[in-house]
């Protein structure tokens, strides 16, 4: 076994933004080998996406919207609308295992790179394409993104938007459905280079964001598909339902929240007793069994709330250090970035940006034989070009040639 088990496969993207290409940086975190092609003027739209939030970055090289999705890679600049170039992305596409893309059926038809054009060239490539909405229906050829498809569409905001909300809630950050979406697409990826290595037959893989967002808020989805009936909207964080006294978000005495997940009350009741410093409870003939436990939940459930509100969130990180059951503090972006838990697997992984800065970037949570991915920066514009090319046989003289026709960087 190894941890690179995508070493050796040959992945041609040609996508933008960063559902379908964080599918790609996953690939090459596996081993894959991946070659971006960008707009030989343009490049991938993303890289002019300098603000995030009250966050600008338009100071440094090193942005995390393009690394994120882009690690690994090789960056080739072409302009498929020209001749010259699509019979260079074709040479490409015969030696590639896997076509990664997430443009819209009209692009993919106008510029020749559907699966009937691409296919052509290597009749056992995997065709791997990410869209908003699926490959069929009225809508596949709306443009989307994760916003949209994945967050609106697919049932997460109503999901979370509190009763009476004046607006319904965004995405907790961003691409948050594209990341999801990226290693969904390259799950079916690998799924379909299985079936290829034992048939020898290559797979047209579709993921949407649509899907993915309804998979992600299945639970709801299916419950309604038995009832009849929409699930109802979350309320605002508050401790858990009458029925389970120990489940729920907690407040603590710096207004910080803790979220208690024990399903089986009657197992974990007398350790969280134990844990807030009332062992008396356990044999409160209000709770000393289960069934007396249910029926007076929401009392157990009230003195956990007026205990948990006593002290600060740092109290309990340290009391809850023993607590048998499964629980965690709500965390910010840069507590998550600093978990040592995380950090500890190796999921914040250290990289060299082009200037010789060593960085650090969330890694893909997938590890093979324990071994953490080691990153490589995301590739500047059309900084393989050249290299990629000469690889396909190209000389001097026609690089230079088809830079003159415009028809690569």
């Amino acid at each position: 076994m190894t941890d690179k088990p995508m070493a050796g496969v040959r992945i041609l993207e040609v996508a933008q933004f960063t559902f379908v290409p964080a599918a790609g940086a996953i690939l090459a975190d596996w081993g894959a080998e991946v070659v971006k092609i960008e707009h030989s003027s343009r490049g991938d739209a993303a890289r002019g996406q300098t603000n995030i939030g009250s966050i600008d970055l338009a100071a440094g090289s090193f942005r995390p919207i393009f690394q994120h999705p882009n690690r690994g890679k090789r960056s080739v600049g072409l302009d498929l609308a020209h001749p010259a170039a699509k019979e260079i992305l074709y040479d490409l596409a015969r030696r590639s295992d896997v076509f990664l893309t997430n443009f819209l059926p009209d692009a993919l038809s106008r510029l020749e790179i559907d699966v009937e054009h691409i296919r052509a060239v290597n009749p056992s490539i995997v065709y791997a394409r990410g869209s908003g909405y699926g490959a069929r229906g009225p809508d596949a050829g709306k443009p989307a993104f994760d916003a949209t498809a994945f967050w609106a569409r697919g049932g997460s905001s109503f999901g979370v938007t509190p009763p009476g909300s004046d607006r319904p809630l965004y995405m907790p950050a961003g691409a948050y459905g594209d990341s999801m979406g990226g290693i969904t697409v390259a799950a079916g990826i690998a799924g379909a280079l299985y079936a290829r290595a034992t048939t020898g037959e290559g797979s047209v893989v579709d993921v949407s964001l649509l899907a993915t967002g309804a998979w992600a808020a299945g639970l709801s989805v299916n419950l309604s598909l038995l009832s009849g009936d929409p699930m109802p909207p979350n309320s605002l964080p508050e401790p858990g339902p009458a029925r389970n006294p120990i489940y729920g978000a907690f407040r603590t005495a710096d207004d910080r929240w803790i979220q208690i997940s024990m399903l089986q009350a009657g197992r974990y009741w007398a350790d969280v007793c134990r844990h807030i410093d009332r062992p008396e409870l356990i044999e409160d003939e209000r709770f000393d069994t289960l069934p007396k436990l249910m029926a007076n939940a929401p009392a157990a459930n009230a003195i956990l709330v007026e205990a948990i509100a006593a002290h600060p969130l740092a109290h309990w990180q340290k009391r809850f250090e023993t607590l048998e059951g499964a629980w965690a503090i709500y965390q910010n972006s840069l507590e998550v970035a600093q978990d040592p838990q995380l950090r500890a697997n190796g999921y914040i992984a250290p990289v060299t940006d082009v200037e010789g800065n060593e960085r650090e970037l969330l890694a893909n949570p997938v590890q093979f034989d324990e071994t953490p991915p080691a990153l490589v920066r995301a590739p500047e514009f059309a900084e393989h070009t050249d290299d990629v090319l000469r690889e396909l046989g190209i000389d001097e003289e026609r690089l230079i040639e088809l830079k003159l026709a415009e028809a690569i960087t």
